[in-house]
């Protein structure tokens, strides 16, 4: 376009000079300057057709305008608030790399999420005991490494001198006829049985609505108790089917639990749910397992749904669980520890997953005597044993009479005074021979 247009000009400028030189008339010049210009509008109308033809008209739309804008406006609050909080976390990295400068309880290896609970204590002592307890924590972490390793080259020592003496004292065997079981089947078949058992089984209740009755420290081991019975039930012959009750999203105990299974928390065959177990199940089937409860458990009832909570062993905190359980007006029960056991002194608190194996044991066999072995031997001093008490039936008269003669014959032969055992002071029997009274001397007869 813009080349046919130069040369339009071009012509049109040697065409008037050579007019004007000849003398010609202006009426060509007018004439040829129409037709120059005719020709430029026709080609600049046929563009500007073409361009109406390839970008059709677009309708502005105004939501969708203001959605964008919102969401620029967004998008910079959110680059604004990531900014401070990475300022943040970097004046928290040199606050602790200074404390370490300076000879404080200090751990070598902090991480972000470290830091950011570090930042939400609110005072200075509080952040000190932190990281003096992180710092005790990486301590006794690289000691067990150390043991373990120590552990490990000491076996492999052992183990390469067994080779050598087995070596020389007979050859290797090969073959067998005993059929090996790997580990990738046993897992599978553990598998089947908690789906079996999410489907058929039996229901167990863990209540976590204790985060604010907790510590960080005692939140995390109780976790870790979680972890552990979530594993024996996966191992036992008839697991039961776990319910996390109250377990509320992006909380202390899903936060944690979702950073101790490392990914793997889709995959627990455990039915986690943010409703109360009252709204689960009806009430008449729940019973509210606690330490604190007046009842006895007597025999495991395969028909109930027993609760227990969430509340590690050291946070004694009594009457907690069962305050909770009598608002809800649930039915509660105790383990009969002291039926069993010789539990004199000492809080009667378990772990949550010696809980669970007792449990498991008593719905397998309903032996209490082998479900309560899984108690420490710390806590108590042995089982008890059965009180030996006979006990007669008397339903006529010469049962009466004969109870009635056995009490008054050890009500004769009792000769010991209360205050004492001892032979010193057995009472003498009384006599009414007078023979015998008259041998007897007197004290003042004996000095004449």
């Amino acid at each position: 376009m813009a080349f046919v247009n130069t040369l339009l000009r071009t012509i049109r400028c040697s065409a008037v000079h050579t007019l004007v030189q000849e003398g010609r008339s202006l009426s060509l010049l007018k004439a040829s300057h129409q037709l120059t210009q005719s020709r430029k509008i026709m080609l600049s109308n046929h563009v500007r057709k073409e361009e109406a033809k390839s970008e059709p008209n677009e309708t502005l739309d105004l939501e969708e305008w203001k959605s964008i804008l919102k969401s620029d406006i967004g998008n910079a609050e959110m680059v604004k608030t990531e900014t401070q909080e990475d300022s943040s976390l970097n004046e928290m990295q040199e606050l602790v790399e200074m404390w370490r400068l300076a000879g404080r309880a200090v751990p070598q290896s902090i991480t972000t999420e470290q830091l950011q609970v570090l930042m939400e204590l609110p005072t200075k002592t509080a952040r000190k005991k932190y990281l003096k307890y992180l710092s005790v924590r990486e301590v006794m972490k690289t000691n067990r490494k150390e043991k373990k390793k120590e552990l490990k080259e000491s076996k492999s020592k052992i183990e390469s001198l067994d080779q050598l003496e087995t070596k020389e004292d007979t050859p290797e065997k090969k073959n067998t006829f005993l059929l090996h079981v790997w580990d990738k089947s046993i897992d599978t078949m553990q598998r089947w049985k908690c789906v079996q058992a999410m489907k058929f089984g039996q229901p167990l209740v863990f209540d976590m609505v204790y985060e604010k009755n907790m510590s960080r420290y005692e939140l995390e081991n109780t976790v870790c108790q979680l972890m552990e019975s979530e594993g024996w039930n996966r191992r036992s012959t008839d697991p039961f089917h776990i319910y996390f009750c109250s377990l509320q999203p992006y909380s202390m105990y899903h936060k944690e639990l979702v950073k101790r299974y490392i990914g793997a928390w889709d995959n627990v065959f455990v039915t986690a749910t943010d409703k109360s177990h009252v709204e689960m199940f009806p009430k008449e089937q729940l019973v509210y397992l606690t330490a604190d409860s007046p009842n006895e458990l007597k025999h495991f009832d395969h028909t109930k749904i027993y609760i227990i909570g969430s509340l590690v062993d050291r946070c004694q905190q009594t009457g907690l669980s069962l305050a909770n359980a009598k608002r809800l007006n649930l039915a509660t029960a105790r383990l009969p520890l002291d039926r069993y056991l010789k539990w004199d002194v000492g809080a009667k608190n378990l772990t949550l997953d010696q809980m669970i194996r007792i449990l498991l044991c008593l719905k397998d066999t309903g032996d209490w005597k082998k479900a309560l072995s899984f108690v420490p031997n710390r806590k108590h001093d042995g089982f008890a044993e059965p009180a030996a008490s006979k006990k007669r039936n008397i339903k006529n008269d010469g049962g009466m009479e004969y109870a009635a003669s056995t009490k008054r014959n050890l009500q004769k032969n009792s000769k010991m005074y209360k205050f004492g055992a001892s032979k010193s002071f057995i009472k003498p029997e009384r006599t009414d021979d007078t023979s015998i009274r008259s041998t007897r001397k007197r004290w003042w007869e004996e000095e004449n």
